[in-house]
């Protein structure tokens, strides 16, 4: 099987500027999310451990540097990529000085590259009252109430760890009932769909622009057995989903969310709900704003640190 490739791009920056550096790499399209290496928080969670569980970092460690990493796929949009990073870490800095430590470091890396070193990272993981996200190489004895999702995220971005999907998850298990109506838009690993139809949601139509994401989602959903319970399709956003739906979720980026509002009103049922997330604090305005001119009143904001979820529902037009 032909593997892809992707670049691997780092930024070391000064820890003031950490947040607003993930979030550039990210708005610029990261695939599987942006890791941060803060050496400081490193440290402290080392040191409040009871036991000795992480080895401390080397003595020669400047623990003034955060780096700040993302992955991009090798394809036609990369060049387009790196300079829309490169201009607006620029733009930044004209604001609020330099914050960059040296240039920017880019390093070619294979999926199989990728994945090896993400299993480090993702591990079983408990969301909500009755959800647990497993890798697939990892045992777990599941409880009597337990929902089990077992996912190999290979480039799609979704491990259900992330504070964007754990606020959907959390989210799908007080909206999804028997007979419920699923679309899940910007699928990635599929994690999302999985849960609705183990949810018991009747079907589910699952969409993602990306060909590596669709591929994985295929793949996790049919290891699951749902493969009869959800479709899968490449496409933007829902253009060419049919029918309606009860329940919309989306965990894409706030402007792509902002493009997707017009269109969440004639796909939802009367009663139905939407549930937006991997909205960053400092946008969760403007996605407000655009809401409202298209007729879906906000119902309810969660958070977690710095990320919000919108739950949204059709205005009722007075008759």
């Amino acid at each position: 099987m032909n593997m892809e490739q992707w670049l691997e791009v780092s930024v070391k920056v000064k820890h003031e500027a950490e947040e607003v550096t993930a979030e550039i790499l990210r708005e610029a399209g990261a695939r599987n999310g942006v890791a941060i290496e803060d050496p400081v928080l490193y440290e402290t969670v080392r040191k409040s451990l009871p036991f000795e569980l992480c080895d401390p970092l080397p003595e020669e460690t400047d623990l003034s540097v955060v780096t700040v990493t993302a992955y991009y796929p090798e394809d036609e949009e990369l060049q387009k990529r790196l300079q829309r990073i490169e201009a607006e870490l620029t733009a930044v800095e004209k604001r609020i000085g330099r914050f960059c430590i040296g240039p920017t470091l880019f390093r070619k890396v294979s999926e199989t590259d990728w994945s090896d070193e993400w299993k480090q990272y993702f591990h079983v993981t408990r969301v909500g009252k009755r959800i647990v996200v497993k890798p697939s190489w990892e045992s777990y004895k599941p409880e009597a109430e337990d929902i089990v999702l077992e996912l190999d995220p290979g480039m799609a971005f979704g491990t259900g760890t992330h504070p964007t999907t754990v606020l959907v998850l959390e989210a799908l298990e007080k909206m999804v009932h028997p007979d419920t109506a699923v679309f899940d838009v910007g699928t990635g690993s599929g994690i999302l769909a999985m849960t609705a139809a183990k949810l018991g949601a009747k079907n589910v139509k699952a969409v993602d622009i990306d060909g590596v994401a669709v591929r994985t989602a295929k793949e996790n959903i049919a290891k699951a057995g749902l493969a009869d319970r959800i479709e899968v399709k490449q496409g933007d956003l829902l253009h060419g989903t049919e029918g309606k739906a009860d329940v919309i979720v989306a965990n894409i980026l706030a402007d792509i969310i902002i493009l997707l509002l017009p269109d969440i009103p004639g796909k939802l049922k009367d009663g139905g709900l939407f549930f937006a997330s991997g909205i960053i604090e400092d946008y969760q305005q403007d996605v407000t704003e655009a809401a409202e001119k298209v007729g879906l009143r906000v119902k309810e904001v969660t958070r977690i640190k710095d990320w919000v979820g919108l739950l949204m529902e059709k205005v009722r037009k007075d008759k």
